[in-house]
């Protein structure tokens, strides 16, 4: 349903008053995956990474610079409308939404914009509230709203014309917990009706509860893509995870723990309690003296063990140089 071949996109800056100069900024570099019908792939990875350039060219509202893409069976560059008339692009935030209007009246409105059949809109609008769960709340405005309600309006609106694709980006960003996991019934509930679903997040897991497929994005190019299941064992995603609450933690000591016989790998995360070093264990090592002994002049608080998570996963294939 989606193909894309080598896809890139690159923004010319100009800056100076007397003297122009440009420079190039690569937005996404050479990109390549395919989405059968029916499935919801995630394309993960950190901002700036390139996500939203490579869903603005796919949905049409960017010109690619490189490379071909292909949605529905139609080019994105040569079939710009027939691409169009086949996608939905719903997008995190408050934007996009007329607040003072109810919900009701804006499903009327974008209803009009798409095109829809007057004589089929009642009944495709009772339809998406049912979808999204929104029924019963359509008359108030959408002022009222709360956060999660107003992205699940965004989605109905995304659906108004039926398209066949449909594309997610971060849809869930600054939702609180429970408006999250209701909008993530709501992708579920798309995913049964057959549509083919693309999603942002960086949600890890969100996306290895939702999606098929997934594939990580770094610095315009991607570095991994697979199941959730065969992304974590890409990285050793199967093995434990051995986490160090240190008061510090240098470059040097990070390295040498990673060279220790019996670690996959090391890096530094920085929480709420300080430098915490994560290190995934290899299948059947015991490495813990050696790690302890490793980072002694870090001064140990903590040392605590788990499996490993597509977090893991992720946050190590985009740490890579």
């Amino acid at each position: 349903m989606i193909e894309v071949v080598g896809l890139g996109r690159v923004f010319q800056r100009r800056s100076g008053l007397l003297r122009l100069t440009s420079a190039e900024t690569v937005a996404v570099g050479d990109v390549s995956f395919e989405i059968a019908p029916g499935e919801l792939f995630g394309l993960l990875g950190p901002n700036g990474a390139g996500k939203t350039t490579t869903i603005k060219m796919l949905v049409t509202l960017l010109l690619p610079t490189s490379g071909s893409a292909r949605v529905a069976g139609f080019d994105v560059v040569a079939s710009p409308h027939e691409v169009r008339k086949r996608v939905g692009y719903v997008f995190g935030g408050d934007r996009g939404l007329y607040e003072r209007l109810t919900g009701l009246d804006n499903l009327r409105y974008f209803a009009e914009l798409y095109g829809v059949d007057p004589r089929d809109q009642r009944a495709r609008i009772g339809e998406l509230l049912e979808l999204v769960g929104l029924t019963g709340r359509e008359r108030e405005k959408v002022e009222a709203y709360s956060r999660g309600m107003r992205q699940r309006l965004h989605i109905a609106r995304g659906l108004l014309h039926d398209p066949p694709v449909l594309f997610l980006d971060e849809p869930t960003i600054g939702i609180d917990p429970v408006g999250a996991r209701e909008l993530r019934t709501a992708i579920t509930g798309l995913r049964s009706t057959g549509k083919t679903i693309l999603l942002t997040t960086h949600y890890m897991r969100e996306a290895d509860e939702l999606c098929d497929r997934v594939a990580v994005i770094r610095r315009g190019e991607i570095v991994a893509q697979g199941t959730p299941a065969s992304l974590k064992s890409l990285t050793g995603g199967g093995d434990q995870v051995l986490e160090v609450t240190v008061a510090n933690a240098d470059a040097e000591t990070i390295e040498r723990v990673g060279g220790l016989r019996g670690v996959g790998a090391a890096w530094v995360e920085e929480k709420a309690d300080g430098p915490v070093v994560m290190i995934r264990i290899e299948p059947g090592a015991d490495v813990i003296a050696d790690v302890v002994a490793a980072l002694q002049d870090a001064r140990i608080e903590r040392v605590t063990t788990r499996e490993a998570t597509l977090e893991d996963a992720y946050v190590e294939l985009v740490s890579r140089e």
